[in-house]
């Protein structure tokens, strides 16, 4: 049975509409994980060599063993942020002879086979191998050190499984756990407790006793289970089939009405924005990241390095426009189809798009006015990323925005939220924040601050003079594969 889903799954893959930049997205995913695969194997080999020359008084096992729980802590945040748990559309198995348990179990040990699964065995086994070769431990303590290990990992695993199930859509619910995290941090810090010396000691038992190997094997395996149990528990066709009940809001957003035939597209992106979980939190998240600048101007360290400080005025200013303009038309994938078969100029939808991120950039520009306190060149730095943001990097996401074929759900959290993300989205970095920072390097050496400035923000305006054409030759590659982007948002994003 599990051969039998893993052909459909290869059948869902070839038969996408979106195969051909899910096939680029995976060659360029391919190259970067080969890349961090090699930086740990390196890692691995070099570890004991690194850790004798630094602290020559101690064996290096023992080092390892003593920053096992800060390992154990930084995989489980690395995977809580960047790993996306395997997924199976079950709906069309509930209805067939398919034992529930035979696809749950699918699902599980899909997550056992992940890339994260695959980086920390190539830093200890080398390691490990290395340490008795040096006559440091035996081979049948390094195999019990190794199998430890290993429970370990595939017990993080299995914890990180629980809480994305638990707490993906409700991040309140974390808080508690978090907050038993901070405690122990201090005490860990006031020397009252140490949980690190704990772990530790359980490490080095282990070395002395290999058998003991087995209980971190076991303790993943009751997490199996305890995953096993509370997916079980949500598998029927009930639970998918329920909705959720909401008191209706009427919105007045009448004060629209000015911007002519522009209105009912503003209308209905403002009224997706407050009624919707996804894009409500890109707004918030927006208003957040306006504190991302005082990472930077309050560190010397980036004066030396002013063209990084381009990268930090295009994000400030333009955090809504990139995490709203790279989804575009995907935010209406729901009723595209519907918008499509009207009598809708596909200008006048994409005019309204851009509205809303002119406006976005405009009030973000406003927010980082405080940074003046940091100096005037600050200020005029973040106005000409603005309006290269205005400019170019509007046009360039909306002319992206043709090629995204794959829809979104509107109430899935953004948090660890990858859906509808595509190549696209990832070869977009190069014009929108990778150019911006090239252009104004390039005339911060052939002069000085001031002109770069004024070319990026030059660059900004000639691309708002040139809006008209540069619309409809965008509004042109909308209507050329409109059937395809229709074909695409029919398909249940996975």
């Amino acid at each position: 049975m599990f051969l039998h889903f893993l052909k459909l799954e290869w059948k869902a893959f070839t038969r996408s509409a979106s195969m051909g930049q899910e096939i680029a997205m995976r060659i360029f995913m391919g190259f970067l994980g080969l890349y961090f695969l090699v930086s740990c194997l390196a890692l691995g080999v070099g570890l004991y060599p690194i850790l004798h020359k630094l602290i020559p008084d101690q064996k290096p096992i023992h080092l390892v063993n003593s920053v096992v729980l800060l390992w154990i802590l930084m995989e489980l945040a690395l995977r809580f942020f960047m790993q996306t748990l395997p997924t199976m559309n079950i709906k069309p198995l509930m209805v067939l002879p398919v034992k529930r348990q035979t696809s749950i179990h699918f699902v599980l040990i899909k997550s056992i086979y992940s890339f994260y699964n695959t980086l920390s065995p190539l830093i200890f086994v080398p390691f490990a191998l290395i340490c008795v070769q040096k006559g440091d431990i035996s081979l049948s303590q390094a195999l019990g050190w190794m199998i430890a290990v290993t429970g370990i990992l595939l017990t993080v695993n299995f914890i990180n499984f629980l809480l994305k199930k638990k707490f993906a859509d409700d991040i309140k619910g974390l808080l508690p756990y978090l907050l038993v995290v901070l405690i122990l941090f201090g005490l860990e810090y006031f020397k009252i407790f140490s949980s690190s010396r704990v772990v530790a000691k359980g490490m080095e038992l282990v070395l002395q006793y290999p058998l003991l190997a087995i209980l971190p094997l076991l303790t993943a395996a009751g997490l199996y289970f305890w995953n096993f149990h509370t997916l079980k528990t949500k598998f029927y066709l009930d639970a998918s089939l329920k909705t959720k009940t909401q008191e209706a809001r009427a919105i007045n957003l009448s004060w629209a009405d000015r911007f002519g035939s522009l209105a009912p597209f503003i209308k209905l992106d403002l009224k997706m924005i407050i009624r919707n979980k996804r894009p409500r939190a890109t707004v918030i998240m927006s208003a957040i990241f306006l504190a991302y600048g005082l990472l930077f101007y309050t560190n010397k360290v980036y004066n030396d390095i002013p063209a990084f400080l381009v990268f930090v005025g295009v994000f400030m200013t333009g955090i809504f426009m990139i995490n709203f303009g790279q989804f575009i038309p995907a935010w209406d994938s729901g009723y595209y189809s519907l918008m499509m078969a009207q009598n809708i100029p596909l200008r006048e939808y994409l005019r309204s798009k851009a509205g809303l991120m002119y406006l976005s950039i405009v009030i973000l520009f406003l927010g980082t006015l405080p940074y003046a306190y940091f100096g005037i060149h600050v200020v005029l730095l973040n106005l000409a990323a603005a309006l290269y943001n205005a400019g170019i990097n509007i046009p360039v996401l909306l002319f992206a925005g043709s090629f995204n074929k794959k829809r979104i759900d509107l109430e899935k959290s953004v948090f660890m939220n990858y859906q509808g993300t595509g190549a696209t989205q990832w070869i977009m970095a190069l014009p929108t924040m990778i150019a911006p920072i090239l252009i104004w390097y390039i005339a911060y050496k052939l002069g000085n601050p001031t002109i770069a400035n004024l070319v990026l923000g030059g660059i900004g305006l000639a691309g708002l003079l040139f809006q008209g054409p540069i619309s409809n030759f965008i509004a042109l590659a909308y209507k050329e594969r409109k059937y395809r982007t229709i074909e695409g948002f029919k398909q249940q994003a996975s």
